[in-house]
This record gives structure tokens, C-alpha cells and sequence, in this order.
């Protein structure tokens, strides 16, 4: 499906829905219960070290992607592009967009996570120039939806 124009935008609680129903249908893991749980996002929002974007098209939400840093070193998380609108370079936008974001704040290095059975975002990292690093990602959660 094409659109006649695709407008990327910061998120706002009214995104809510769509969003997660994008990343349902994207296949994205995702917590709805903890650190994506609209009160959670809120509060990471507020403090300042979350940018959240959109893609919008029609007035409906077709691609997203949440950016957060730790004061040097930008993450990419939960990229997503609604099946109807891949193939438009949306994705590529999004992380552009976060990426200039990530760079006004003084943010040298950014960064995504890949599961490592997920070529297609393999790939998609690789055409916008990142580089695979060979290390192993440990981490310690408080509970289940953290």
C-alpha cells in the first residue's frame, strides 16, 4: 500500500494502541504488563532519556521505533513497520530521525539489539552502516515484565 505522505512524529499516549498492535503484528516482544506498559513509558518519556517516534500515514500509525540513551550511548529498541507499508524506506527514516535526534544530545554511538534468528533486521542494520560486534548480552531483570 502506498501512501501519499508518511510524517514521523514524536509519540504521544493517544499512539498507544497502535503501537502495540504494530509490534503484535510485527512480531515484536514486547511487555505490555511492564517496561512497555503506558504508565512505564510515560515515566521513561519524562525522563528525558527516551525519544519515541512514529510514523504516520493517513492519520494511522505505520512504523515506530523507541530510542533511549544513557548519556553516551544511544539504543535503538522496538523498531516496527506496519506489513502494508514496508519496502517505503519508513524503517530507514525512523532510525535517521532518531539517529540526528541522538546526535543533538551529544549521543556519539548508537546501537540495536538483534535476535539473532531475525535476518531481516540483520540485514537492514547492515545497508544503514552498522557494524556487528561480536559479544554477548547478559542482564539481570527484577521480574518477569521488567
Amino acid at each position: 500500500m502506498k501512501s501519499k505522505e508518511i510524517v514521523i512524529r514524536e509519540f504521544t499516549r493517544e499512539d498507544y494502541e497502535q503501537v502495540t498492535a504494530l509490534w503484535t503484528e510485527a512480531g515484536i516482544h514486547f511487555r505490555p504488563n511492564g517496561r512497555e506498559s503506558r504508565s512505564h513509558l510515560a515515566k521513561e518519556l519524562q525522563g528525558g532519556q527516551a525519544i519515541f517516534l512514529v510514523a504516520e500515514a493517513d492519520k494511522k500509525v505505520v512504523g515506530v521505533v523507541l530510542g533511549t540513551h544513557d548519556g553516551r550511548k544511544g539504543w535503538i529498541n522496538r523498531l516496527a513497520v506496519a506489513k502494508d507499508f514496508r519496502r517505503q524506506n519508513i524503517a530507514s527514516k525512523l532510525v535517521a530521525t532518531l539517529e540526528i535526534r541522538l546526535k543533538a544530545l551529544g549521543i556519539d554511538i548508537t546501537a540495536g539489539l538483534i535476535e539473532p534468528e531475525n535476518a531481516v533486521s540483520k540485514s537492514f542494520f547492515n545497508k544503514m552502516g552498522y557494524t556487528k560486534l561480536p559479544v554477548e548480552y547478559f542482564s539481570k531483570r527484577q521480574s518477569p515484565d521488567a
